[in-house]
């Protein structure tokens, strides 16, 4: 069993196991011991889904009001006439035919999210399987593919997060820092939750979301209120 650190182990004697905590509670608990280093907060989500039926998957993107905290490395896919304007808008990768054929050679890739231009998803099929493999895969679920490539970069640099349930049907978002105030966490976390009610399936019965979980990069889960 790997070795718990002195603050993970008094969290945890704090944090009754049976109790699900009002929002506010949990994270005053999560906030009350800080770590050395500015750890990421996360929100954890159990869908009541059949995640291996595709008309249930759960995706879609939400604008954080005071973002996630963390730093996306941006690629645009664009033609040369919107070259300029991606790189102005803060893209950190310009995805040249250059890029494309050296993502096809070794399926490696170095950013967090891909954004393109409708004129372009065609010169993707080379590394659509490899960007697809790895959730990258431009969407227009997701607002990852459009003209407007300028709006496109600078919300996702702003706190745009893109989400989607895994094989288990859960759903795992970076929501703040534990710098964060308490009152930018729970307005962020709010708004994560209404976004995700607001894509549930029409073929999803009962009840949609079971349960949530916060936690630090460094702490053990809290369940809250939902």
């Amino acid at each position: 069993m790997a070795k718990r650190s002195k603050r993970y182990t008094e969290l945890k004697s704090k944090i009754d196991a049976d109790k699900v905590y009002p929002l506010t509670e949990a994270l005053a608990l999560l906030q009350e011991s800080p770590t050395k280093f500015d750890g990421s907060v996360e929100l954890h989500i159990r869908l009541g889904i059949d995640a291996s039926k595709s008309d249930q998957i759960v995706r879609g993107v939400v604008n954080l009001p005071h973002g996630s905290g963390k730093t996306i490395r941006v690629i645009a896919f664009v033609g040369p006439a919107k070259e300029a304007e991606a790189k102005e808008a803060g893209a950190d990768i310009i995805g040249t035919q250059e890029v494309i054929d050296e993502i096809k050679k070794t399926g490696k890739v170095n950013f967090d999210v891909a954004v393109a231009t409708p004129n372009m998803m065609k010169s993707l099929g080379p590394i659509a399987r490899t960007l697809g493999q790895k959730g990258l895969m431009p969407n227009p679920k997701t607002e990852t593919i459009g003209p407007n490539i300028r709006e496109m970069v600078e919300s996702l640099k702003k706190g745009k997060v893109n989400f989607k349930n895994d094989s288990t049907a859960n759903i795992h978002m970076g929501v703040g820092k534990v710098s964060f105030t308490s009152e930018q966490l729970q307005n962020n976390i709010i708004v994560a939750l209404e976004a995700i009610r607001k894509v549930k399936p029409s073929t999803s019965k009962g009840k949609f979301i079971i349960s949530a979980v916060i936690c630090s990069s460094m702490s053990p889960g809290i369940r809250i209120v939902v």
